[in-house]
């Protein structure tokens, strides 16, 4: 391991899969809707520990950490591409640009100006609070796959062969459920596409589109159960400072340092999660456009 502290993400790892095998699997008298409401939680905590796990946690071999993580209990993303596409929109520079950023929510102008009315009305609405935790998983999961797609065309096999693996994975999950599961398969379906609707909640204010790329990093300075199920991700600014920072230390590595850490995001902060629902739950909070001037237009960057 790479510290004796690393015993709290092995630890919460466990307690993720040993709730996730008994709402699955047991726990025979619980009623569904209960079943699938713990279950939403449970799956997006995985995915938060997928996020720390890339990371280099717990242990400083990867290969041992991308295998303890990478079972698709949330279905809708491969964890060997979460991982690739993750590590590249830490390339701080590039963060919410449309064609640099895989993890950006916003389009060139040019193309936004073509996009039909009534799909840019869905993704205005996706740019709500309510909207990406409705919306957002099916837009999200549908952008990435035709976005993966492109790329296999493009003679990228290693995306094809990910897929394939992970197709196959959730087909034996899927097929293990229908035989031996507490729930249905549609029932857990749901489960994991508001597991992912819940992260959503985290992503959607973390970055802005400001032209000083330090500044578009959000802090949201929560210590609520969000924060837990987040793994201290509102603390964002800090962790594309120090992405290698351990969830379990970003909390006090932030209070030593607040004042920096404010002055280099130019004060990019909320007070809690039900500020931004407050402000952002029904209104859009950015133009779906990218709003920075300066748009770069590498068009063979839209792979």
């Amino acid at each position: 391991m790479r510290n004796d502290a690393e015993w709290r993400t092995l630890l919460l790892a466990a307690v993720c899969y040993a709730v996730w095998l008994l709402l699955t699997f047991g726990w025979a008298d619980l009623p569904d809707i209960i079943r699938v409401l713990v279950l939403i939680p449970t799956i997006t905590l995985h995915s938060s520990l997928q996020h720390e796990f890339l990371h280099g946690h717990p242990f400083r071999n990867q290969k041992i950490n991308d295998l303890l993580i990478a079972p698709p209990i949330g279905v809708l993303v491969p964890y060997l591409r979460f991982k690739s596409c993750h590590l590249n929109h830490h390339i701080n520079e590039n963060i919410t640009d449309p064609y640099d950023d895989p993890e950006s929510y916003y389009l060139d102008r040019e193309v936004w100006a073509s996009v039909p009315a009534g799909f840019k009305a869905l993704l205005v609405a996706n740019n709500t609070l309510a909207g990406r935790i409705t919306i957002g998983p099916g837009l999200a999961s549908i952008g990435f796959v035709r976005s993966e797609y492109r790329r296999a065309r493009a003679g990228d096999a290693d995306i094809l062969a990910v897929w394939v693996v992970h197709a196959m994975a959730v087909a034996v999950l899927f097929w293990l459920i229908s035989r031996y599961g507490a729930l249905s398969p549609l029932a857990y379906f749901i489960a994991a596409y508001f597991g992912m609707g819940l992260l959503m909640v985290r992503s959607f204010i973390e970055h802005q589109a400001v032209e000083k790329a330090n500044q578009r990093s959000v802090i949201i300075e929560t210590r609520g159960p969000l924060s837990l199920l987040f793994l201290n991700n509102n603390f964002h600014s800090v962790h594309h400072a120090y992405p290698s920072l351990a969830w379990y230390r970003i909390p006090g590595f932030f209070r030593e340092n607040r004042a920096r850490f404010l002055r280099m995001n130019g004060n990019y902060r909320y007070e809690s999660y039900w500020e931004v629902f407050r402000h952002f739950g029904f209104r859009p909070k950015e133009p779906v456009a990218w709003p920075i001037e300066a748009t770069r237009k590498r068009r063979g960057n839209r792979a």
